[in-house]
């Protein structure tokens, strides 16, 4: 009888120490967590979206309704009811005038359909991420002596 009492005593202090230790565990586990949490870093707002950098022409006749810009931007819309499929561009114009060079930034790849069907040997493109920073350079130097990629890019679009 005083063995089957012990196991019993034993069973007690057992639960006990479970009951008494789970709010221990909880505050652990959650203080772990929140660390883990806390630790990831954010991505930098240059590196969002679909991004892609280009050589492209100049297009425009220079007036109001058609003014001077790279390929594939698009013209000043007026109104509410303005809608673009980028979100966002930056651009540099060439040393002689001719041609601009491009970050466009869109939240849906397809609106590059255009951009990436384009096959003329002016129009040079690069996927952002996919490419190397040093020959996306080395391409846009051709055309842009002083060209610097981290000042061309668009961080909020």
């Amino acid at each position: 009888m005083h063995g089957s009492t012990l196991a019993c005593h034993s069973k007690e202090v057992s639960n006990f120490m479970i009951r008494s230790m789970r709010p221990t565990l909880f505050v652990c586990s959650l203080s772990f967590f929140a660390t883990q949490l806390s630790a990831q870093q954010k991505v930098s707002a240059s590196n969002t979206y679909h991004r892609i950098l280009a050589t492209v022409p100049m297009i425009g006749a220079g007036t109001a309704n058609d003014p001077r810009r790279p390929a594939y931007t698009p013209a000043p819309q007026r109104g509410a009811n303005a809608k673009r499929s980028t979100i966002g561009f930056t651009a540099q114009i060439s040393d002689d005038g001719r041609y601009a060079l491009v970050e466009f930034v869109a939240k849906d790849p397809s609106a590059f359909k255009d951009l990436l069907a384009d096959k003329r040997s002016d129009v040079k493109i690069f996927e952002k991420g996919k490419t190397k920073k040093e020959d996306i350079e080395r391409e846009f130097k051709t055309l842009k002596t002083t060209i610097d990629l981290s000042k061309m890019e668009v961080t909020r679009p």
